[in-house]
């Protein structure tokens, strides 16, 4: 997980850079989701085109598992020709479905580890005062978990202020003024909605992941259609729904807050998508791109010398003659070959005699 609390760090200065300008956490996390967005709209349009193009082989493949039902080496090795001659990478689409993976865990991070992640104190200081706060009865087990730690200083700092004495006053001064931007529209976004109670309301964001999940693949199922779905793009349409939805009863409202907004970028982006690189678009863009790349490819071939055409041409309409007049060479052959043979017949017959 190392690895994800380093991504968690590098997210956490563009988050901590959305929340100074506009001091309040969840308009942090609607921009910060709306950035990473567009900046992720490339990989998007890539995904795109790859099941735009396995969508216009499916028809291929088809026939080459009829041809082949018997002989699967023979058919997995023809698939490949295939794919390499069309020009189509079977796995990228698989890569960019993964690629909200990281970014998520990198936002959970970010969240459960403001200290250190976002503020970027340094680790031995916030160390100290995690050690601190797990010695103090109903703070650090308040929410069952000790990860949680750093969160908890953040939601009870201005009563532990006074014994934080091992940060310094620029650092206590950056998590006062961190810890006031944590309410968004009533919902404290430091809280889990797995130990809430039913009147904070922050089951409504769970909800929420769930059903904004569904609605969006069931949208992009409809606009999409089924054929362009890979396997593992079939397979992560509903998985991972499922796995935010858990990570956003369990995790604090943020990262929750954060699959919302993501979700609901996600469905404007295939709105997009469908307006402007569809299925059938991207299929006759990549049709018309491959003529064009054929007609470049045969107005570079030089035309040879008029001299050699001619030549060429010439030895070109000899052949059939050529053939011709052996053919005719061996018919006569033959047919001299059969009178020398009756001679010799009719003179053996009369010296018998």
């Amino acid at each position: 997980m190392a690895i994800f609390n380093f991504f968690g760090s590098i997210l956490g200065y563009l988050l901590w850079f959305l929340y100074s300008i506009f001091k309040n956490y969840g308009v942090a996390i609607i921009l910060f989701t709306v950035i990473l967005k567009v900046l992720m709209f490339p990989m998007s349009v890539k995904q795109q085109r790859s099941m735009a193009s396995q969508s216009k082989l499916a028809e291929k493949q088809k026939e080459l598992q009829k041809r082949y039902a018997n002989n699967q080496q023979k058919y997995n090795d023809e698939l490949m020709k295939l794919y390499e001659k069309e020009g189509v990478n079977p796995g990228s689409g698989c890569l960019t479905t993964l690629i909200p993976f990281p970014i998520m865990l990198g936002i959970f991070y970010s969240v459960i580890m403001p200290l250190s992640n976002t503020l970027h104190i340094a680790a031995e200081t916030v160390q100290q005062a995690t050690d601190y706060i797990s010695r103090i009865p109903g703070v650090a087990s308040a929410t069952g978990l000790g990860m949680y730690s750093e969160l908890q200083i953040i939601r009870h700092f201005e009563v532990l202020k006074p014994n934080l004495t091992m940060f310094s006053q620029n650092d206590l001064e950056r998590i006062e003024f961190f810890s006031h931007g944590f309410k968004f529209l009533g919902l404290d976004l430091l809280a889990s909605p797995q130990g809430s109670s039913f009147l904070t309301f922050l089951w409504i964001i769970p909800v929420l992941s769930l059903v904004l999940s569904f609605g969006t693949q069931f949208y992009s199922n409809k606009v999409m259609g089924q054929a362009s779905q890979t396997g593992c793009t079939k397979a992560m349409m509903y998985v991972f729904p499922l796995i935010s939805v858990y990570w956003a009863f369990i995790m604090p409202a943020a990262v929750g807050m954060y699959n919302i907004i993501s979700i609901v970028t996600s469905f404007l982006q295939t709105m997009v998508m469908n307006r402007y690189f569809s299925n059938d678009q991207l299929t006759a863009t990549a049709e018309a791109r491959r003529a064009v790349a054929l007609e470049l490819a045969e107005g570079n071939v030089r035309p040879l010398p008029a001299a050699q055409q001619k030549l060429i041409a010439d030895k070109l309409t000899a052949v059939p003659q050529q053939k011709q007049a052996k053919e005719q060479g061996k018919q006569k052959a033959s047919q001299k070959k059969k009178k020398s043979g009756s001679g010799d017949s009719a003179s053996y017959m009369g010296s018998k005699k």
